[in-house]
Order: C-alpha cells, then sequence, then structure tokens
C-alpha cells in the first residue's frame, strides 16, 4: 500500500522506516533531482470580454524556478481523487494569492468589503489545502493562500483590518500598489534567516488577515502594529511556510525572493549552488 503521506516532509520507506523529502527525492533521481512544486491558479469565469481562463502570475513559477524547483501549474479541479493523484506526484505546493476567501463559508457574516474569488478556484483551493494539510506536505502559502493555510487548520480571520483592528496601520493602498510597511521578525525562524538584521521593509496589499493562530503554526513575523504577516510549522518535520506579504510580485525586494530558496532548501535539504555570471 503505497503511504497517504506520499508528498509530506517525511515519507514511509519499503522497510516501514522514514526518511525526509531530500532522501527520497536523491533516490528517485542519483543526479539530484529537482522537486516538482505545484502551484494552483486564479480563476476567471466567462465574460463578454474573454472565455473561461487560468491564470498566475510569472513571480510564483519564476521564484520557484530561481530556487532549483521545477514549477507544474495547477488548474482548479473538480475531482477529490484528481487531486490525490496530483499530490502524489508532487513534492511541495505554493498556494497563491489572489481575492477574498467567501467568509460565509467559515460560518461568518458577509461584510461589504470582501470581493470573493471565483467559487471554482475557492472550491479548488479548500479541497487541495485540505489534503496538503492531512499529509504535511511542504507548503508555501502567500497572501489569500496563508490565511486560508491557517483556517483549515483551525484559525479565524479578521474580515476588515481598518473595523477589526481600528488603530492598525494602512495594509492597502488603492493609489500605490507598492504600498510598504515595516516588518518585525521573530528570532530563530525562516523569517530571520531570511532577512536577517536591520530594517525590512515589505509590500503589503490587504484588508483581511490572520486572527487566531492554528496550534499547527507559529507566528514569524508582524507589521508594526502587531497584525501577523507570517507564519511557519510548529509541527516537527512539517516544511510549511506562509507569508501575508507578495514575495513573487514586481514590489518585492531581493530578500523577499529568498523565502521561495528557503522553501525550496526545506523540501531538498541542499543548498543551491550559487551561478556565476560571466
Amino acid at each position: 500500500m503505497p503511504d497517504e503521506r506520499r508528498g509530506s516532509h517525511l515519507t514511509t520507506t519499503s522497510s516501514g522506516g522514514r526518511q525526509d523529502a531530500g532522501t527520497e527525492l536523491s533516490q528517485r533521481n542519483p543526479m539530484a533531482a529537482k522537486p516538482l512544486i505545484g502551484i494552483n491558479t486564479d480563476y476567471r469565469a466567462t465574460r463578454k470580454e474573454h472565455a473561461a481562463l487560468s491564470f498566475v502570475a510569472a513571480g510564483y513559477y519564476d521564484g520557484i524556478t530561481a530556487a532549483g524547483g521545477i514549477p507544474v501549474i495547477l488548474p482548479p479541479l473538480a475531482d477529490e481523487d484528481d487531486v490525490i493523484r496530483l499530490l502524489d506526484l508532487l513534492d511541495g505546493v505554493v498556494l497563491v494569492g489572489g481575492a477574498d476567501l467567501d467568509p460565509r463559508r467559515d460560518g461568518y457574516m458577509p461584510h461589504p468589503a470582501v470581493r470573493p474569488m471565483d467559487a471554482r478556484r475557492e472550491d479548488f483551493d479548500r479541497m487541495l489545502t485540505k489534503h496538503i494539510c492531512a499529509r504535511h506536505m511542504p507548503v508555501l502559502a502567500i497572501g489569500s493562500g496563508m490565511q486560508l493555510l491557517n483556517l483549515t487548520e483551525g484559525g479565524t480571520l479578521f474580515l476588515h483590518l481598518p473595523e477589526d483592528l481600528p488603530k492598525a496601520i494602512p495594509h492597502k493602498d488603492p493609489l500605490d500598489q507598492a504600498h510598504r510597511h515595516a516588518l518585525l521578525v521573530e528570532p530563530g525562524t525562516v523569517m530571520e534567516r531570511v532577512y536577517g538584521d536591520g530594517e525590512i521593509r515589505v509590500n503589503s496589499m490587504h484588508h483581511m488577515g490572520i486572527d487566531d493562530v492554528a496550534e499547527s503554526f507559529k507566528v514569524t513575523a508582524r507589521a508594526p502594529d502587531g497584525v501577523i504577516e507570517a507564519i511557519e510549522s510548529a509541527v516537527e518535520g512539517w516544511v510549511a511556510i506562509g507569508t501575508q506579504f507578495h514575495p513573487e510580485a514586481e514590489t518585492a525586494s531581493a530578500l523577499d525572493v529568498k523565502i521561495f530558496e528557503e522553501f525550496v532548501i526545506g523540501i531538498t535539504g541542499e543548498v543551491p549552488e550559487m551561478k556565476l555570471v560571466a
């Protein structure tokens, strides 16, 4: 019987022992095979201007490629068995950002500021994330992806920061797509490895955010007002990183992009070689 947690950071060997994902990769291909990283997509239903389409910002797959992984684009599938089969083939998943999660699905009253993502995408994303969490599969969750990861594990959300936290700093500026704020990182975390010491500023384009953090995660970075900006797994052996800010965006810094490197290193256990430019 195949291990149900085939895609997790820890997998079962034929002898019943445990091995990490890096060992599994090297056994699968002695030439140090690059990990296959799934990326979910945004979805837009048919409109007058165009037929139905899926799309994903290039920064997501460029970030994975630059970090030494191979991106695999995941369409919004409806069949759960197909989702399970896909995850069996992957070494990790990036959950992308986008429009808002529909709060009614989690028992919240709708808020006028919420702009829900298309139902087809959200159906798929919730099913995908459920199985990622059940397997403890390596995951990098960005924006609404981090919010969904936290919800799936039992956390809660603020639906509109300006109302839920009136003293919060601005986390979104409709007139400035490059809006940024400071970031305060926790020591001994992935975020500290990425940013080190010194002043840190990250892009910010959200009005929802994490309220209660699920027990599976720990907070690794906050905005100066206390709003949670990054989480990572508190479960031994589970590579799970979440950021509210967007390291894939054009407004990201060179340090932000290192988050993709940390994710791939968490899967392979190997630091990628530096490429020298002539």
